[in-house]
């Protein structure tokens, strides 16, 4: 999937001129590897299907909400996410939500987006498995047709339940098996560590899902060991803790294994105090396989392109740097190899057009 080494004949971006860095982070064609469909859901679209669902939301306005995110930690992020997940009841709802994404999606120029759902949040409440990957599967269909954009679901589990509760979670969605490429871990990380998974993983890798896991996020290093020795994932979902074991920056460097990581919501969930303070260009320069993402764009502050524009921003990257994250995220994604060779020779056009 990731190319042993970052190849020779990529463009010359270092005679793009400083000024224009900006431009090019939002023209250049990339891949986003970790959003979360659910944390894409905006306060106005929230609020239009509470009144169409005739739910109660425990915020009196748009602005109240918002004002809410002001987030201490993960967990303080996930309870409000849960609460605003409640108005998604029926498939046009779910639709409605990923539509909304994948249009911001385009604006960004994303080829491709390979977009996380959480089906415990929503069959909890006693909505049908079938109601919320119909929706969602619909959705990335027209996108496809009509966008330009390339879209693939990954089903979650949610890490603060049982394995058990796993297990029945892919059963139910098994029949549309057609309609998710892949099964991933997220929710509150520390104290859930991947291992918890492990039986569920090994059954998911048999029936050929691609797999991944959030790890390394809030949890320590260890996690993502076990996120790769025992879940055997292919791509860890953050990683960011990987900085402090210089024996996984090695293993993480050595075997390209991708990291999908989000720089606006480390700053919002107090992963790191300022952006300035990110380690991303320590990893990256370190030769390891990192991607930029939005994670939940909704509540932490911006789509894709704002997150490349405020992390260059703060820790000074420039374009070769933006060039190896673009190449990285398509290199990373699930895609055909036929797909993700198109788009890397648009990354090097668009690259070519900027010198």
């Amino acid at each position: 999937m990731i190319a042993p080494a970052f190849p020779p004949s990529s463009p010359p971006a270092h005679a793009v001129p400083a000024e224009r860095l900006p431009e090019l982070l939002r023209r250049m064609p990339k891949a986003e590897l970790h959003i979360h469909i659910e944390g894409s859901l905006e306060p106005e679209l929230m609020f239009e299907m509470a009144r169409r669902n005739d739910v109660q939301l425990p915020y009196a306005s748009v602005d109240a909400l918002r004002t809410a995110y002001d987030f201490d930690n993960l967990q303080s992020f996930l309870d409000i996410y849960y609460a605003g997940a409640s108005v998604l009841l029926h498939e046009q709802d779910f639709y409605d939500m990923c539509w909304a994404y994948l249009e911001r999606a385009r604006a960004d120029n994303v080829r491709r987006a390979e977009i996380f759902f959480d089906p415990q949040t929503h069959t909890a409440r006693g909505v049908p498995m079938r109601t919320v990957i119909d929706g969602l599967h619909r959705a990335c269909e027209d996108a496809r047709a009509t966008l330009g954009v390339d879209a693939a679901l990954i089903l979650c589990f949610l890490r603060h339940l049982s394995e058990e509760e796993a297990f029945e979670t892919l059963e139910a969605a098994l029949p549309l098996r057609d309609r998710f490429i892949g099964v991933g871990l997220d929710s509150s990380e520390v104290g859930h560590p991947p291992e918890k998974f492990a039986r569920v993983f090994a059954r998911c890798r048999e029936l050929g899902l691609h797999l991944v896991a959030h790890a390394g996020e809030e949890g320590p290093p260890a996690y993502v060991w076990s996120a790769l020795d025992v879940l055997r994932v292919e791509r860890i979902d953050h990683g960011v803790q990987s900085s402090k074991d210089p024996a996984l920056m090695q293993r993480l460097a050595q075997d390209r294994m991708p990291l999908t990581v989000c720089p606006l919501s480390n700053l919002k969930l107090c992963v790191f105090p300022q952006l300035a303070q990110h380690n991303i260009r320590e990893l990256l320069d370190a030769g390891l396989a990192v991607t930029v993402n939005s994670d939940d764009p909704a509540y932490f502050g911006g789509y894709l392109n704002t997150n490349y524009l405020e992390i260059f921003a703060a820790t000074g990257m420039d374009a070769g740097h933006a060039y190896r994250l673009a190449r990285n995220s398509f290199e990373a994604s699930f895609a055909d190899e036929a797909s993700r060779a198109r788009w890397i020779g648009e990354l090097d056009a668009c690259f070519a057009s900027f010198a």
